[in-house]
């Protein structure tokens, strides 16, 4: 079950958390939504013979664990996303789970919106990702059923 904040019941200083492990599965969707298959992705070979050591997440495969803690946790459904300022810090590797920690800074009762500091951290307590969200906050309170989502095959 899904439910949200709406607005008015936002608090400053409230905090969620979301979180999820990055598998192979993620980083060949995210290519083949984005088309991005850039090799420091996709190729090993290619991948270990960088800085890196090996093969990362999509840089925004990581900011739309952003997207999700704000659609799903905080403020959760009916909620727009309007901005966001990203730092990234560190490479997201398979295998890597990621927390993405939510604190509401500011409300901004004109517009109905609510400013929301993101940080993302690795299993290992390193942060990963940092940025604010600017939030349109739902109104109207929701509680909604988890959509299923479908079953994608990968390969022929």
């Amino acid at each position: 079950m899904l439910s949200n904040f709406t607005f008015d019941e936002l608090q400053i200083g409230q905090r969620a958390e979301y979180r999820k492990t990055l598998t192979e599965r993620e980083i060949i969707l995210s290519a083949a939504a984005s088309g991005d298959t850039n090799p420091i992705h996709m190729d090993e070979e290619h991948a270990s013979g960088t800085p890196f050591g090996g093969r990362i997440a999509h840089g925004i495969w990581t900011a739309s664990l952003i997207s999700a803690a704000i659609a799903n946790v905080l403020p959760g459904p009916g909620s727009i996303y309007v901005g966001q300022t990203l730092t990234f810090s560190r490479p997201v590797k398979i295998g890597d789970t990621i927390t993405i920690s939510l604190e509401l800074l500011e409300k901004h009762d004109k517009r109905k919106r609510v400013s929301i500091g993101c940080t993302g951290t690795n299993q290992e307590g390193k942060q990963i990702i940092s940025g604010v969200a600017e939030v349109q906050a739902p109104t109207e309170k929701l509680a909604l059923e988890t959509p299923k989502l479908p079953d994608i095959k990968i390969g022929s």
